[in-house]
């Protein structure tokens, strides 16, 4: 009824463009109107056997063991795995989730973080005149909408600017985005627009100004992918789903189906990682959602079966946020090899990437020097030369393994599916494989939709559009300003923890301890430059966190905003966790080496630190080669050729800057090449070269020397009379 007043309204305004616009604005608040009753109505059916707490990881390892037999064993803790067990559970399927890492280990929080249809499958949708492509664009960009709905806490519409040095090519890009605009409909997030070029430098003051001719600013989703990924996973858990981290599995069982005589899969043999005991889970139903290892788990099922993941590498580092506006993104949409680079704001830093090479398949992925000195290059082309853009500002560096796939039941093996396939094995194993972020749910749906008719299960329809995530109840863009006044935290803190936790901050808010400062009252930080709170580690065990590595990269995400900090945080985290989780002294220094090990080859801290390494060239001329070693000797009296902790603090005490002993062997450390706990001049030199070409940036060292040495030169000797004329 509501619909129909709607369109007669339109049919009465005058003029045409003002007719649809009216039209287009009532039909949107009346979908969006819809979508929330059906919430509330999806919402108020479910059972939340787990509203006030989650079990803990030892009850849900108990309900694996128990269960007599689950209707639906999903294998695998990624976004599509999670999304089919809050699918199964809100059907009324007994459900188990294992997965044999940390929820969102893998490529599911190692993405773009955007939230998007797909404007470059647009583009080939319409070049190639490809109707599946197109739908593959529709579906994503429906899915985009209930992702903002369903969790505005983590997810946001994001600005994206799309430069033009070509004046054939404005006409050319504005048909192609609003087509992308026509295609969301109803769902469109924000109507696109042009700039001039003014405009355009007005809001990205960064971008080169040479042959700019204007921009098109279009609207996507962003969104924190790890903690996405989680909300699912824990949204399942409250639902009444046994789901278990640091849990994999061994192998399949099967049994003969008594009719054809056939073997079937009826469940799986698993391990818990962390305290090595097996056990079987039972299941109707096994759904295989394991991401770049889905030809792993085939052929568990059968060894004959082909392969059909395909992987695909793709990088993206992290730099600094003034790099960019805090809230308008950049797309290359041509680069030099013909890939397409983000470069986009996020957390308070600058995301850019991604590579797309084929890969093999790793639990560990490593980003490559190779590929992070391409998007530097690339990011180079499209920033003003004003803008220097070094390597040494890569503040983190990460590679994700995304599973494009083959149809198994498509002729030529060798095609590329561009889509997600849903296939069923003799033995009746379900595989989702392939896809992407943004369409989880609906992959989800269709995987639980051929898992039910495949095992003929009693099941309800699918709940999940419009069904809130953890931590969307209770949340307002407000909400921080309560937790500032309830509480007495800093709002750069509450901010964050809205944000990340939505109406659950309350939980970590009462966690936090006092300062014992006049302001904040409550929140000490892991470190001085990023909100994240001492809290939060506790509530991160709460969610199921076992690691150090959890905390760093997958509850909070400092290992992948920075991994200096996350070096310096680590310490501090695993005291916390050791303390709450009783662990032993070698088990606290197991999880310190294995979280460094981590943030040095997977997050990129090696590639950073292999910028100055002993084998590199000095490319200094004569006189910086004399001043820095003026500076040198300044901190090196008696010309040893070498600097220890003590010389530098000896020189700091004297002009009163005092630094922890400890902290001071770190900076140390960070020039020390040869480890033997001292600087030689070829090692100050060194880094001085590589601070020139901009290979190391924010040494601590350098900037330390340079600061005492100005304060040093100010104050100049000191005269008998201010002396008190001596003896």
């Amino acid at each position: 009824m509501a619909f129909r007043k709607a369109l007669r309204r339109t049919a009465m305004v005058g003029g045409g463009t003002v007719a649809v616009a009216f039209g287009l604005s009532q039909l949107m608040e009346y979908k969006r109107t819809q979508a929330r009753l059906a919430y509330v109505a999806a919402e108020a059916e479910l059972k939340v056997p787990f509203a006030d707490e989650f079990p803990s990881r030892k009850a849900q390892l108990a309900a694996l063991r128990s269960t007599e037999e689950f209707d639906v064993l999903v294998v695998g803790g990624g976004a599509t795995g999670a999304g089919c067990a809050l699918d199964a559970i809100t059907r009324n399927l007994k459900t188990a989730l294992v997965e044999r890492s940390d929820f969102s280990s893998g490529t599911s929080s190692r993405s773009t973080k955007l939230i998007h249809g797909g404007v470059r499958y647009l583009q080939k949708a319409i070049m190639q005149l490809d109707y599946e492509q197109y739908m593959m664009v529709k579906e994503a960009l429906h899915e985009r909408a209930n992702l903002l709905e369903i969790a505005p806490h983590l997810s946001a519409p994001l600005p994206i600017m799309l430069p033009v040095y070509k004046w054939w090519q404005l006409p050319y890009y504005w048909a192609g985005i609003k087509m992308y605009d026509l295609v969301a409909g109803v769902q469109c997030l924000k109507s696109s627009y042009i700039l001039t070029k003014s405009k355009a430098l007005e809001h990205f003051p960064m971008l080169k100004k040479d042959k700019l001719v204007g921009a098109i600013v279009y609207y996507d989703g962003q969104h924190n992918d790890a903690r996405m990924n989680l909300a699912i996973a824990l949204s399942a858990a409250r639902y009444g789903a046994a789901v278990a981290n640091y849990t994999e599995v061994v192998h399949l069982l099967k049994k003969k189906d008594p009719q054809t005589g056939n073997e079937k899969v009826c469940g799986a043999r698993c391990r818990d990682v962390i305290t090595g005991q097996e056990f079987d889970v039972k299941a109707k139903c096994v759904i295989n959602a394991t991401g770049p290892f889905t030809d792993s788990l085939r052929k568990m099922d059968n060894q004959e079966t082909a392969s059909i993941c395909q992987p695909s590498a793709g990088v993206h580092i992290v730099i600094p946020g003034y790099y960019s506006p805090d809230n308008m993104g950049l797309l290359d949409p041509a680069t030099s090899d013909g890939r397409v680079i983000f470069f986009l704001p996020w957390e308070k830093m600058t995301i850019a990437g991604t590579t797309d090479t084929p890969t093999k398949v790793t639990a560990h992925p490593i980003p490559g020097e190779d590929d992070i000195n391409f998007i530097l290059r690339e990011v180079r082309n499209y920033l003003s030369p004003d803008v220097e853009v070094r390597r040494g500002d890569v503040l983190a560096a990460w590679s994700g393994i995304r599973p494009l796939v083959t149809d198994p039941s498509s002729k030529d093996t060798q095609s590329i599916c561009r889509n997600h396939i849903v296939s069923i094995s003799d033995s009746g194993l379900v595989t989702i494989a392939g896809g992407k972020w943004t369409t989880y749910r609906s992959m989800a749906e269709e995987t639980l939709d051929a898992a039910i008719k495949a095992h003929d299960l009693t099941a309800e329809p699918c709940r999940t559009v419009g069904l809130k995530l953890e931590g969307a109840k209770g949340w307002a863009p407000t909400l921080y300003i309560r937790l500032v006044q309830d509480y007495g935290l800093e709002m750069e803190v509450a901010q964050h923890l809205a944000a990340t936790y939505g109406g659950k901050a309350f939980d970590v808010a009462k966690m936090a301890q006092v300062t014992g400062q006049r302001w904040p009252i409550v929140g000490k930080r892991l470190v001085s430059e990023f909100p994240y709170i001492e809290a939060e580690i506790l509530y991160a065990i709460k969610e199921y966190a076992c690691t150090a590595i959890d905390v760093i990269a997958l509850r909070t995400r400092l290992g992948f905003l920075n991994v200096q900090a996350a070096d310096e945080a680590l310490p501090r985290i695993v005291q916390i966790m050791g303390k709450e989780l009783d662990w032993s002294q070698e088990k606290r220094t197991e999880e310190l080496e294995a979280a460094k090990k981590f943030l040095y080859h997977e997050m990129g801290y090696r590639s950073r630190s292999e910028q100055l390494t002993k084998t590199s060239e000095i490319h200094l001329d004569y006189q910086e080669v004399v001043r820095y070693k003026k500076r040198f000797h300044k901190f090196d009296n008696e010309s040893k050729g070498f600097i220890t902790t003590v010389d530098v603090q000896q020189v700091l005490e004297s002009i009163n800057i005092h630094i922890d002993q400890n902290a001071l062997h770190e900076i140390l450390n960070e020039v020390d090449l040869n480890k033997n706990g001292q600087v030689e001049i070829d090692e100050f030199l060194q880094l001085m070269s590589a601070v020139k070409k901009g290979q190391v940036s924010d040494s601590r060292l350098a900037i330390l020397m340079k600061t005492a040495e100005e304060t040093l030169e100010k104050r100049g000797p000191v005269s008998v009379d201010r002396s008190g004329g001596g003896v």
